[in-house]
């Protein structure tokens, strides 16, 4: 394995704090900054991968942004492990519900991954399917959850190496084993929380649920933004305890 003395993808300058907090889209990256952090600083803007790094409730943290798909994940997942030293990372993003369980707006946290990809076969030669999140980072979240009165959906998700509303996911959803009860499809966790695995730091991946293969229902901006906040604090909350 070759790896460099400098990241390639992140500033080799950037003040990285030990708690990281991470949606797929840098300018989500830009708002948590702007709305719920204190003192924040612009630390990486290499390729638009934005990060940020200010205090909320008085303690360091990171926010930044991972991009689409599991390789750009697991490239910005794996510098933030091996060049700064992270020390826990939650995943925020959306997702689409494949289960009647899920609703519109719903929270998921993700407690276990299920994936086709070759991934992990690739990164470690690890050949399973199936992955697990950190289970104490969930319980804290859950227990906060249930503290601020946020209902929370705790399942299995699959990851996607395409974007499932743009091809006939149905059949991939049929190869998945029957044993399995998928509440949610997205693109990233499985690369994200196989790459903190290998490195031994807890994470673990919550999502709001944007469309579902159940409803036509489309979230208006204003209920999205305030779906997304819960999701932002829920995260922000748990990771500092």
């Amino acid at each position: 394995m070759f790896v460099g003395p400098e990241p390639i993808h992140i500033n080799k300058n950037a003040n990285i704090a030990p708690l990281v907090i991470m949606p797929g889209d840098p300018m989500r990256a830009k708002y948590i900054a702007e709305n719920f952090l204190e003192n924040a600083t612009l630390e990486n803007e290499i390729r638009g991968m934005y990060a940020y790094t200010g205090t909320y409730k008085n303690v360091p943290l990171t926010v930044m942004a991972h991009g689409m798909g599991m390789p750009s994940a697991s490239i910005y997942v794996f510098e933030l492990i091996h060049y700064f030293h992270v020390q826990k990372i939650i995943r925020i993003g959306t997702c689409g519900a494949v289960s009647p369980k899920a609703e519109i707006g719903d929270l998921i946290l993700t407690k276990s991954i299920y994936s086709e990809s070759n991934f992990a076969y690739t990164y470690s030669n690890y050949v399973g399917n199936v992955i697990e999140t950190n289970p104490d980072l969930n319980k804290t979240i859950l227990d906060t959850a249930s503290s601020l009165n946020l209902k929370v959906l705790y399942g299995m998700t699959t990851t996607m190496d395409v974007f499932g509303p743009y091809i006939d996911f149905e059949r991939v959803l049929n190869r998945i084993p029957t044993e399995y009860e998928i509440l949610s499809e997205e693109m990233e966790a499985f690369g994200l929380t196989h790459v903190a695995n290998c490195y031994n730091v807890p994470s673990t991946t919550l999502m709001t649920v944007v469309d579902s293969k159940f409803s036509k229902i489309v979230l208006s901006p204003k209920d999205r933004e305030t779906k997304l906040n819960n999701m932002i604090k829920l995260a922000l909350e748990s990771l500092i305890k």
